[in-house]
């Protein structure tokens, strides 16, 4: 008896463990071939490193929470977003550039980034930046596709793209950039019709990566706007004294994302029968939580960025001449625009349940998948009276008491 007791209890917490692993884990077990990546610097690992512009980010201080604290051309101290996911799918650890010129097949294979930090869908907003457009950024995955077809083979590269998950993530710069700064684009449109605008390309992209046999794409909705410090400081009559978020631009993402739910929701419903997965990724909630409920993360500062004074510095003005925040966990941001690790984190959990919907065999409720999450973090807080009650009933089944 005393030695069932002794291997009976770790069996179930072990079983307990697993019953919520299971849920957290579901898409380790999907059919994902790889995880492939469009947009701005908030999905760019280093691409722009390889491209004549100033809007780079491979030296310190960022990188510095990533391996080895190398500063890759991600546009923040550590991870982005992508990563993470792509860690949870059981892919890789990191999501590569796609113009790394040292890749392996296999690093091809499984996914790349062909994001390019300052990029939009207006093509105008690259153009300002010199960046790499998204109409150039769907050229290199069709070339992406030929070179790795030599690998896959001919009849293989279908089932691959059919089967890897596309993640687009872009339209800050269009506004925040380009619309708001250079008066080009406000002389033909206002910003209702500026938004159909933008829309308008992001459905033309979404048709592109279709035609290349994309079937399952999470379409990244824009954060608020008016939370970044860089336009908390230009927009401010208190830039210095009282920096709150610019509720002008934070309402103008939040029509524009209610437009593209509701155009990914239509494109959606018309191409479900084609097997096709089209789903809006909402990253403004999240981060609009951490900069109005900064406690429930452990956050200090959430209106100015680690780098610097935090109100203006973001690629070659955070550098290594610029002071730097002790611990950017306590911070939202990084620099003037770009979130910390700990955000793309806090991020990507909470989009992890769309992330579930995408990679899953069927379509399931949102609220359900969301509910799963939420037991499972329970059980990681409660585990301990989980151990009470296995040894009570152990207890019983074998015949002896409380020790």
């Amino acid at each position: 008896m005393e030695f069932f007791y002794k291997h009976s209890l770790p069996l179930l917490l072990f079983i307990l463990q697993l019953l919520c692993f299971k849920s957290i884990g579901q898409a380790l077990n999907s059919n994902v071939t790889a995880l492939l990546v469009f947009g701005d610097s908030t999905v760019d690992p280093g691409n722009n490193n390889n491209i004549r512009t100033i809007f780079k980010a491979n030296f310190r201080p960022y990188g510095r929470e990533f391996a080895n604290h190398t500063p890759t051309g991600r546009f923040s101290d550590g991870q982005l977003t992508t990563d993470f996911v792509a860690s949870y799918l059981g892919i890789k650890k990191y999501i590569p550039p796609y113009l790394d010129q040292t890749l392996s097949i296999q690093e091809l294979v499984t996914g790349v980034s062909f994001a390019s930090g300052a990029s939009g869908y207006d093509p105008l907003t690259p153009t300002l930046s010199n960046v790499i457009p998204m109409s150039k950024q769907l050229d290199y995955f069709r070339e992406y596709k030929k070179n790795i077809e030599p690998a896959i083979g001919n009849q293989g590269i279908e089932n691959h793209i059919n089967n890897a998950v596309f993640v687009i993530s872009a339209g800050t710069n269009d506004f925040v950039v380009n619309y708001y700064t250079v008066p080009v684009r406000r002389q033909s449109y206002n910003v209702s019709s500026y938004q159909q605008f933008l829309l308008q390309q992001v459905k033309e992209f979404i048709q592109g990566l279709w035609d290349e046999g994309a079937r399952k794409i999470a379409v990244c909705g824009l954060p608020p706007m008016g939370c970044l410090p860089i336009v908390d400081t230009f927009s401010s009559n208190n830039t210095f004294t009282n920096r709150s978020c610019i509720e002008q631009y934070s309402s103008v993402a939040r029509d524009y994302n209610q437009m593209l739910q509701t155009e990914l929701d239509e494109m959606q419903q018309s191409s479900a029968n084609h097997g096709a997965k089209i789903y809006y990724v909402d990253i403004y909630g999240p981060l609009f939580d951490m900069v109005q409920y900064p406690e429930k993360y452990g956050y200090e500062e959430v209106n100015v960025g680690c780098c610097g004074s935090g109100y203006v510095e973001t690629s070659i003005l955070c550098n290594q001449a610029s002071t730097v925040c002790t611990d950017a966990s306590k911070y939202v941001f990084w620099d003037a625009i770009h979130p910390t690790e700990m955000a793309y984190n806090v991020v990507f959990k909470d989009i992890r349940s769309t992330i579930d919907l995408i990679t899953s065999g069927s379509l399931i409720n949102k609220s359900s998948s969301s509910a799963k999450s939420q037991a499972c973090r329970w059980m990681d807080q409660w585990w301990m009276g989980m151990v009470w009650i296995g040894m009570g009933w152990i207890g019983m089944v074998c015949g002896f008491g409380w020790v």
